[in-house]
């Protein structure tokens, strides 16, 4: 399949499948004049790649998901990190999204007078509403 096949299967532009390629994710064949051509199996790596990053992997972790001839060779430990991140990240906004309610039916005369927004400012302050980075070291890849 030559890049423009790619991009239009894939649904990405063909700078991203570039730009993939530079980082090592995806992996041309040869070319076909100037274009580049890809094996098929290019689209089950660009859908683990998007996998990846909604669930909000950096595209140096997806790299590390991928053994050295392009197949999924993903660390189920860093999965479940992920995972814990997720869940925290899920309860923290859930937080939010309470306080925030509160606030907009609360019967306070002001947003200054009501003890829930006054808890949900104190949160924000303290920093944790913040989204938290873990700092994780680099795992090898295990086979799934």
């Amino acid at each position: 399949m030559d890049i423009a096949e790619v991009a239009r299967k894939s649904g990405l532009p063909a700078s991203a499948l570039r730009y993939y390629e530079e980082k090592g994710l995806i992996t041309s064949v040869g070319r076909q004049g100037l274009r580049r051509t890809f094996l098929p199996g290019v689209l089950d790596q660009l859908a683990l790649i998007a996998l990846g990053q909604a669930a909000g992997f950096s595209l140096d972790d997806i790299g590390a998901m991928f053994s050295p001839d392009g197949k999924a060779s993903i660390n189920r430990q860093s999965l479940s990190a992920k995972a814990d991140d997720l869940d925290q990240t899920i309860r923290r906004l859930k937080a939010m999204r309470n306080g925030l309610r509160h606030a907009a039916v609360c019967p306070a005369p002001s947003h200054a007078e009501c003890p829930t927004f006054q808890r949900l400012l104190r949160a924000a302050v303290a920093g944790e509403l913040a989204p938290r980075v873990r700092k994780t070291k680099a795992v090898p890849a295990l086979k799934p």
